[in-house]
């Protein structure tokens, strides 16, 4: 059933999906209560927590799952700057949190941060990363914080 993406009221409905799941054009869904949404947006577009996906059959609320993550944190400023760009001059999607970023889990990530003299800490919660400039996401470059504080 074709759905809509909407931003917040009610929701009869809930689907739990990874951050790389939440990236969608067109991809047919099954809620936890089956109903079946058929997204076809023009774009490519990234479903935030929160969002609802609104059909004939109900309402379904879009739920970041939990994943396991690196909150990764510099002595100061300028050094989260530092590891910031070696994060994206990788291309990895990363959430801003305040005074840290968040990644996906990765070993060889780990090794070259920790190398660069980052402190790290595995985590497990949703991921939630900043859009690029030019990915057509509307998450309007929110900074987003642990829930994990």
């Amino acid at each position: 059933m074709t759905a809509r993406i909407e931003k917040g009221g009610e929701a009869t409905d809930a689907i739990v999906l990874r951050h790389d799941e939440r990236r969608v054009r067109r991809k047919r869904l099954v809620s936890q209560g089956g109903i079946e949404i058929m997204l076809n947006e023009p774009r490519a577009v990234t479903l935030e927590a929160g969002d609802r996906l609104v059909t004939d059959a109900g309402t379904v609320e879009v739920i970041a799952a939990d994943e396991d993550l690196t909150e990764v944190r510099g002595h100061d400023a300028v050094h989260l700057l530092i590891l910031a760009w070696q994060i994206g001059n990788r291309h990895l999607p990363a959430q801003i949190a305040g005074d840290r970023i968040i990644v996906l889990r990765d070993g060889v990530i780990g090794d070259m941060l920790k190398g660069l003299g980052a402190t790290l800490r595995n985590v497990r919660g949703p991921f939630q990363p900043v859009g690029g400039a030019y990915d057509g996401t509307h998450s309007h470059g929110r900074v987003h914080h642990d829930p994990h504080d």
